[in-house]
C-alpha cells in the first residue's frame, strides 16, 4: 500500500493542549500514513507557516485553528476563525478544523454560515477518542461537529424560526445584557430599525408579554441562543 503524506498545521495557543493534539492524532493515524505536523500559536506565526508552506510548493493538508489566538501585528487577522476564512478562500481544496472553547448559539451558526469547516470541535466536548474519531471523519467523510454543536443545530432545526445575522447578533447582545439603547454600537443600524426587529422577533417568538426578558427565554429554549 503506497504512503501518504498528510500535511497539518495545529494553531493554538496553548503548548499543552496541542501537545495532546499531536499525540491522538500519531496514534490515530493510518500504517501507510506519515503525518509531518507543524505548530503555530499566534496570527502571525500561523502566517509565516502558511506562506512558508505555499513558497516551497508543499501547502498543508489539514487546519486545525484554536479560535482564540493572538492577532496579527498588523491588525488584519484577529483569530483563528480570520485565518480559517483565508484557507477556504485561498485553498478550497484543504480542510479545516475549527476548535474552540465557545458555545454560544450565534457564534456556532456564524462559524458554520462564514466558514463551514470540515471540523467543528468544542474543546469541553473533546476526548482523545473523539479527536481521533474527527481525525478519520474529516479526512473521508466530513463535516465532523462534537456534541454540543450537533445539539445546537437540531434544535433550531427543530424550531425553523427564520432569524437572520443581526437579529442572531441582537438576540445575543441582549442575552449578555446590553440594553437596547447600546445596541447600535453593536449592530451598525439605527435604533429605529433595532425597535422595529425587536418588535418582529417578539411576534416572530409569540412573546404575549412584550418583555425583552421572555423573548430571551423563548429564544434559548428554542436554540437560538
Amino acid at each position: 500500500m503506497e504512503n501518504t503524506i498528510l500535511r497539518i498545521l495545529m494553531v493554538d495557543d496553548h503548548p499543552m493542549i496541542i501537545e495532546g493534539y499531536q499525540h491522538t492524532l500519531f496514534a490515530a493515524k493510518k500504517e501507510n500514513q506519515t503525518l509531518e505536523i507543524d505548530i503555530a500559536t499566534d496570527c502571525d506565526s500561523a502566517l509565516a507557516a502558511i506562506n512558508k508552506s505555499k513558497n516551497v510548493g508543499k501547502p498543508y493538508d489539514i487546519y486545525f485553528f484554536d479560535i482564540s489566538i493572538p492577532e496579527s501585528k498588523d491588525g488584519i487577522y484577529k483569530s483563528g476563525e480570520d485565518l480559517a476564512k483565508y484557507i477556504k478562500q485561498t485553498q478550497p481544496k484543504a480542510k479545516v478544523v475549527i476548535l474552540t472553547m465557545f458555545n454560544e448559539v450565534y457564534r456556532i451558526h456564524s462559524i458554520i454560515r462564514s466558514i463551514n469547516p470540515e471540523g467543528f470541535l468544542i474543546k469541553s466536548d473533546l476526548t482523545s477518542s473523539e479527536l481521533a474519531s474527527a481525525f478519520e471523519a474529516i479526512q473521508n467523510k466530513p463535516p465532523f461537529y462534537t456534541g454540543t454543536i450537533n445539539t445546537i443545530i437540531k434544535r433550531s432545526i427543530f424550531n425553523p424560526i427564520e432569524v437572520d445575522e443581526i437579529n442572531h447578533k441582537m438576540l445575543h447582545f441582549l442575552s449578555l445584557g446590553v440594553r437596547t439603547k447600546d445596541l447600535e454600537v453593536h449592530l451598525g443600524i439605527t435604533l429605529s430599525a433595532i425597535e422595529k426587529r425587536k418588535k418582529n422577533l417578539k411576534e416572530l417568538f409569540e412573546v404575549e408579554d412584550g418583555k425583552d426578558q421572555t423573548l430571551i427565554r423563548i429564544a434559548k429554549e428554542k436554540g437560538y441562543i
